[in-house]
């Protein structure tokens, strides 16, 4: 999509007896581009309000847009046939799955909906489902709907695949599953857009972010180019000593060249944050080298995901 606009009239309060006030003009999405490929994992991550969901909902021919271009395979979205149609899987957080029905029935329905079906029974056998093929839908827990959904989502094998928050209610073992099948579908070539508030889950799959917010792109990458530090950015390196290392002493980051950096201490923990050099480091791993023991733990907290996130987005509840 290039330049995508997507308004909405803002109705203003109005007393209860009279005419309606004048509407206002609300952007949801104000100018974005975005481009996602096949055999990549795109996600898409905002704050509440950013615009992601009218985004995709555009990008899935669920909303016009006001302006701007919108492609999906080629064709635009708002006018899709079932032929499209056909080729796209989109999952949503919530909603979209008929309650009174079980599972298996539920997806054996929708894969007949399609001239060249997924194999439903390997599909569910992977993802768990036959565990709880015999409860009705609506009662569920939220991990369970949510591998449901995805499977209906894959009933026709996609070229693309939307997924709104694919691991919201899930446990550990039930992500490790659902992130091996996507990861397995991006091998495959699909072409995969993702929204989550889970950044760990962004950062551990996408191969492309756009940060969102107000309806506009704030920042765009890979993860890698996104969390790469720069000479501005602070680090924390965080140190347990052993007890002989707590009673050695004096310790180097006490010393000169380190003025910029804030040391703390707790019992035998030393946090060190600041904008840390090749330079300092070398001077603490030689000061372990000196006493001739390594510390217990020694870890070096890089730029996240969710630093940036933040960064660009505030760190104020909305």
């Amino acid at each position: 999509m290039e330049r995508l606009v997507k308004q909405f009239p803002a109705r203003r309060r109005r007393p209860r007896r009279g005419p309606e006030q004048g509407a206002d003009v609300v952007r949801a999405v104000d100018g974005l581009s975005l481009t996602a490929r096949h055999g990549e994992i795109t996600a898409l991550l905002g704050p509440n309000g950013a615009g992601k969901t009218t985004t995709l909902e555009c990008a899935q021919g669920l909303q016009r847009p006001s302006a701007g271009t919108v492609r999906l395979l080629g064709q635009d979205p708002w006018r899709a046939g079932p032929e499209l149609r056909a080729r796209v899987g989109v999952m949503l957080q919530e909603g979209g799955l008929p309650q009174a029905v079980r599972p298996l029935e539920l997806l054996r329905h929708v894969a007949s909906l399609y001239r060249s079906p997924r194999d439903m029974d390997a599909l569910v056998e992977r993802l768990g489902i036959n565990g709880f093929d015999r409860t009705v839908v609506r009662r569920l827990s939220g991990g369970q709907r949510q591998r449901v959904a995805l499977a209906a989502a894959l009933a026709g094998s996609p070229e693309v695949l939307f997924l709104d928050e694919p691991s919201a209610g899930m446990d550990p073992q039930s992500r490790n599953i659902v992130f091996d099948l996507v990861q397995q579908l991006r091998r495959d070539g699909v072409c995969i857009i993702l929204t989550t508030h889970l950044l760990d889950d962004a950062q551990r799959l996408a191969d492309q972010v756009y940060i969102v917010d107000h309806g506009r792109v704030m920042a765009q990458g890979s993860v890698a180019e996104l969390v790469a530090p720069g000479a501005d950015t602070p680090a924390v390196l965080a140190l347990t000593l052993t007890p002989e290392q707590v009673a050695a002493g004096p310790f180097p980051w006490e010393g000169p060249g380190f003025e910029d950096v804030h040391a703390s201490r707790s019992e035998r923990t030393v946090t060190l944050t600041g904008r840390l050099t090749p330079g300092q480091l070398e001077t603490v791993t030689r000061w372990f080298t000196a006493t001739g023991t390594l510390p217990e733990s020694l870890s070096l907290q890089p730029r996240t995901l969710e630093d940036v996130f933040l960064d660009i987005s505030g760190r104020e509840i909305r």
